[in-house]
């Protein structure tokens, strides 16, 4: 074993902490470049679903997001500042900054990089395409497409309670909602593979309608012509809950076949 002095050690931590402290000083400077999250994707799908901050807390870190809320109710987009439910009924509606939120993700929107796409098929040719306009797999990237579908299929999860069961239990039986010859906005985010067990690696879509009134996790879509917009982050910040079960859940175990069980 290599024995490491006092002084050295010092030294090491003292200069962890000035990164650290610098790192977030740049990200304060650099927050609109910067994704900001609340909670780990492995945590959520080990059925951790009390609230932790406020959707107004959100809202100072972010334009534009996803998530869900307190005791899993629902999805949320968050478009233009506004944050909406998507709840298990299929009822949309403006979420106020007092509900809180166990899992959530937020940036403030700055288009980088735009396209047009033109009938796009299916969800998969949708990532494909999507993911060659990617300069780099080793940053985040937000993701708006404003456009007109041909299909949209969502789902949303109902509201739980406690005993939580884990999410893909829940996600087993979700409902699902199809949209037909509709206008609307897909909100979303890519992640590296390296932040498998923080957040969902590649693609993470919802899809809200341009009336407000649908919406949901996107499954499948068929694109009929859509306005591609996406912003480039090379920040990312998580903040973890301050709860005793998030303490004390076991977020070690393999969980990727969950993951793609929620997902899919």
């Amino acid at each position: 074993m290599k024995i490491i002095k006092k002084s050295s050690f010092y030294l090491v931590v003292s200069f962890l902490l000035v990164m650290g402290l610098s790192l977030t000083a740049y990200a304060q400077i650099e927050g609109q470049d910067t994704l900001f999250q609340i909670s780990t994707i492995d945590a959520l799908l080990q059925g951790l679903y009390d609230g932790d901050i406020t959707v107004g807390q959100l809202l100072d870190h972010g334009n534009f997001g996803l998530g869900t809320f307190h005791d899993l109710d629902g999805e949320m987009v968050i478009l233009d500042g506004v944050a909406y439910q998507v709840k298990s009924t299929g009822e949309v509606k403006e979420v106020s900054d007092i509900v809180k939120t166990p899992f959530a993700v937020a940036t403030y929107f700055d288009e980088d990089k735009s396209a047009v796409f033109k009938g796009v098929k299916d969800i998969e040719e949708l990532k494909k395409e999507l993911t060659e306009l990617l300069p780099s797999k080793n940053i985040f990237y937000a993701i708006k497409i404003e456009g007109e579908f041909k299909h949209v299929k969502t789902r949303s999860v109902p509201k739980q309670s406690k005993p939580y069961p884990k999410l893909a239990k829940i996600a087993a039986t979700q409902p699902t909602f199809d949209f037909y010859n509709t206008k609307g906005t897909l909100v979303g985010f890519w992640s590296p593979y390296y932040v498998n067990g923080i957040n969902v690696p590649k693609f993470h879509l919802h899809f809200i309608n341009e009336d407000r009134t649908g919406g949901g996790h996107l499954l499948e879509c068929q694109l009929k012509r859509g306005e591609v917009q996406i912003d480039y982050s090379s920040g990312f910040q998580l903040i973890l809950p301050h709860s005793n079960s998030f303490r004390k859940i076991k977020l070690n175990e393999e969980s990727g076949e969950d993951l793609e069980d929620v997902e899919e």
